[in-house]
């Protein structure tokens, strides 16, 4: 008897939006990233955000565009799309299958932040960690605060 969402079933993609007691404006950062990304590169990372979700995420063949993350950063997983110059864009999502929101049925791929970079270029340690802040701020709230 299932007793929850699982990792086998199709996921929904959402956006974690900053509580009010956290950021007044409440922004959306990982929405708000890809929404700034050039039109190609954020075409190419919606569509992955729809095929990994459909997919579900645990068995897509991510063709280096969906990518486990390792390290300081298990447990979070990357889409990673180049843009003009080859510019590294990422998105740093989180799968959720505790999430108790109402009328939500279907376990979450959660886009959590973003970040880019130049070619031949590495993101800082400071970086991961406002990512990984972001992501305890959303498993803090319950019911999950989502766009």
């Amino acid at each position: 008897m299932r007793t929850g969402p699982s990792s086998d079933d199709a996921h929904d993609v959402v956006y974690f939006r900053r509580h009010h007691d956290d950021d007044p404006a409440q922004q959306a950062p990982g929405r708000d990233f890809l929404n700034s990304c050039p039109t190609k590169v954020r075409a190419t990372m919606r569509a992955v955000l729809l095929a990994v979700a459909a997919a579900p995420p645990k068995r897509f063949a991510g063709g280096g565009y969906w990518e486990a993350m390792k390290g300081d950063m298990t447990g979070w997983f990357e889409v990673r799309v180049d843009g003009p110059s080859r510019h590294h864009y990422r998105l740093y999502c989180l799968l959720d299958y505790d999430a108790t929101n109402p009328g939500m049925d279907k376990p979450l791929l959660v886009v959590i932040a973003g970040l880019d970079k130049p070619f031949r270029t590495e993101l800082s340690l400071a970086d991961y960690a406002g990512v990984r802040a972001l992501g305890a701020e959303y498993v803090s709230r319950a019911p999950r605060s989502i766009c």
